[in-house]
């Protein structure tokens, strides 16, 4: 009596199990009409975001195609007149010219101070020099390739100045080309005077940024273009110095720690000035 009521519990608990289980089957295969009427909000909320975004896009590409034409209409209009243009190209082929002959004297000043380098056992030194070297010698060849250039293809000499810059007490006018050299000649004065004061850190050498040949020479990376190269050299120091001390005594004052010269510091050494028209 007792075994039958017994089977007839376990019977019934287990019939209540399937049910159970059966009911959890069929709510986990049929989410409920809310969640995926939600789910279908979403993806058309999602669909109309993707729409607006492409819109937005597409108007922001035609705003800054209209403002490109606006400012090569602005750009036509402020060209030089020809006589100004011509005198332009006309002092750019007497500084390359000029530039040219220097490089081939610097060249030999070079060879002297490597062969005193390695006569103080200035070894790292040496092997940066000899990499700065290289790379005037390159400028060279491109220097002496410049006789066949079509200035009349190039903006720089037909654009009006629009920046202006002080320089021994004077001022002195030029456009985004020179601009953008001079800001060259700083970062890369930074960089070659961190390699710099580095190597005379691992030559044991006491710190002088002047006996450095790139920093008398301060040449590196120009092209002869766009400014004069006492320009150039002035702007190159202002950054080798900052970049020696740098080098040197192994801290960032003046730079990011990766090689390059901050923004900040790179603002204050160029201090251009936008010209008024």
């Amino acid at each position: 009596m007792a075994v039958n009521v017994l089977n007839r519990m376990v019977v019934a608990i287990g019939i209540g199990a399937v049910a159970l289980l059966g009911l959890s089957v069929s709510t986990n295969a049929q989410p409920p009409p809310q969640q995926d009427q939600r789910r279908q909000e979403d993806q058309k909320q999602t669909r109309q975001q993707k729409a607006q975004d492409k819109q937005q896009q597409q108007a922001q590409q035609r705003r800054e195609q209209e403002q490109q034409g606006r400012l090569a209409q602005q750009r036509q209009r402020q060209r030089l007149a020809p006589q100004e243009q011509q005198a332009r190209i006309g002092q750019q082929q007497q500084r390359l010219a000029q530039y040219g002959q220097h490089l081939a004297q610097q060249q030999r000043l070079a060879q002297q101070q490597s062969a005193q380098l390695q006569r103080q056992n200035r070894m790292a030194q040496y092997r940066l020099q000899q990499q700065y070297v290289a790379q005037l010698r390159q400028q060279q060849s491109r220097v002496q390739s410049q006789g066949r250039y079509n200035y009349g293809r190039d903006p720089a000499f037909y654009t009006p100045a629009t920046y202006r810059y002080s320089r021994g007490g004077r001022y002195y006018e030029t456009n985004q080309y020179g601009v953008d050299l001079l800001r060259q000649a700083v970062t890369y004065g930074y960089d070659q005077g961190r390699r710099a004061g580095l190597a005379d850190r691992q030559d044991r050498w006491e710190s002088n940024y002047e006996n450095a040949y790139a920093y008398q020479d301060a040449n590196y990376g120009y092209t002869g273009f766009y400014v004069d190269r006492d320009d150039y050299n002035d702007y190159f120091r202002e950054g080798f110095r900052r970049g020696y001390e740098d080098g040197y005594n192994s801290r960032y004052q003046y730079g990011n720690g990766r090689g390059s010269i901050l923004g900040s510091v790179l603002a204050t050494i160029l201090n251009f000035q936008l010209i008024a028209r």
